[in-house]
């Protein structure tokens, strides 16, 4: 049952990945115009040297086989694609799509990722204790607060984080992901200058993120403190803490986990702006500087990777569905 189970989802996820590739490849082709011949010409009228330009456009058109019909350029595309091989950054050249990706994407995996996992983890807890009779009134208090500073955007939440601890009081850095007059290796003084150039950005997501984890949890909860298995548990004489735990936040958490891999598939759209106003060197300063710049294929890549992460989010998500409530099988979803 269960295997019938993962063989589904396995099928859904290698499907969306065929339909992200299929769809970001033929994009391109069907704009008007040519893009590569359109950064080419937006440099000459700007005066600018397009010896590189030129060089890229035709490494580009031979590696890919512009020139070849569209079947063919279809298989090359993939198999490129296996290759990791993305092909050049119009802006960079001759560094390629993919020494940027893999460059940027720890960045953005060891910031971001952590960041919402903690942000989940505490609008998680608090939302269940909202909702929870008997809470304190200083946690009622907490979660006004939460839920006000989850109404702040990012961006304007980072520029005040910025302006006070940064311009200030100077007591982190104003941009970066590293301090540019310290080697990088591995040792406590380097762990200590990431998580010190790390601080602010994370905190902005943190903030801004947890109040909402917090509603949607709250929201939850209160609909399964209504449920018989609930006021059975509580008839038994269990410890409020099983109750709480087991009885409660479990059942209520099935919601959390859909928008947390969610979340995590859209890792780097959804913070663009916190790496932007604070320079962290990832995947959506990268995004960010690729589409001021019109480096194509560098956007291409990025979003394509966007698209992969979601779906294997959602695979590892469907992995994960039965083990927190069993009736979620195969037969179950019929």
């Amino acid at each position: 049952m269960y295997r019938d189970y993962l063989a589904r989802r396995a099928g859904v996820m290698l499907l969306i990945v065929f339909l992200s590739v299929s769809i970001n490849f033929l994009l391109p082709r069907l704009m008007p115009g040519d893009p590569i011949e359109a950064q080419l010409n937006q440099l000459l009228s700007a005066g600018g040297e397009v010896g590189d330009v030129r060089a890229a456009v035709d490494a580009y058109r031979a590696r890919f086989g512009l020139d070849r019909p569209l079947h063919e350029q279809y298989l090359a595309y993939w198999g490129s694609l296996l290759r990791l091989d993305l092909g050049f950054s119009l802006t960079k050249y001759p560094e390629t799509v993919s020494h940027i990706i893999l460059a940027a994407l720890p960045w953005t995996t060891a910031l971001l990722g952590t960041a919402l996992v903690i942000s989940f983890l505490i609008g998680t807890w608090l939302g269940g204790r909202l909702a929870w009779p008997g809470r304190p009134r200083w946690l009622a208090t907490l979660g006004g607060v939460a839920i006000l500073a989850s109404s702040v955007p990012y961006f304007l939440l980072g520029m005040v984080l910025l302006y006070v601890f940064a311009v200030l009081l100077r007591w982190f850095p104003a941009g970066g992901g590293f301090p540019s007059t310290q080697a990088m290796g591995l040792d406590l003084a380097t762990l200590r200058g990431l998580l010190w150039h790390a601080f602010l950005p994370a905190m902005t997501i943190i903030i801004a993120e947890f109040g909402a984890w917090a509603v949607g949890m709250r929201g939850m909860l209160v609909g399964v403190l209504g449920e018989d298995y609930v006021a059975l548990a509580r008839a038994k004489g269990l410890r409020r803490g099983r109750i709480f735990w087991r009885y409660g936040i479990r059942n209520a958490l099935l919601p959390q986990f859909t928008k947390l891999a969610l979340a995590l598939g859209h890792i780097a759209s959804g913070a663009i702006l916190v790496e932007v106003i604070f320079s962290y060197p990832g995947l959506g300063y990268q995004l960010y500087t690729a589409i001021q710049t019109k480096d194509y294929f560098v956007i291409q890549g990025i979003v394509l990777l966007l698209s992969v992460m979601i779906a294997v989010a959602m695979f590892i998500l469907d992995l994960i569905y039965p083990w927190i409530d069993p009736r979620i099988t195969g037969e179950g979803e019929r």
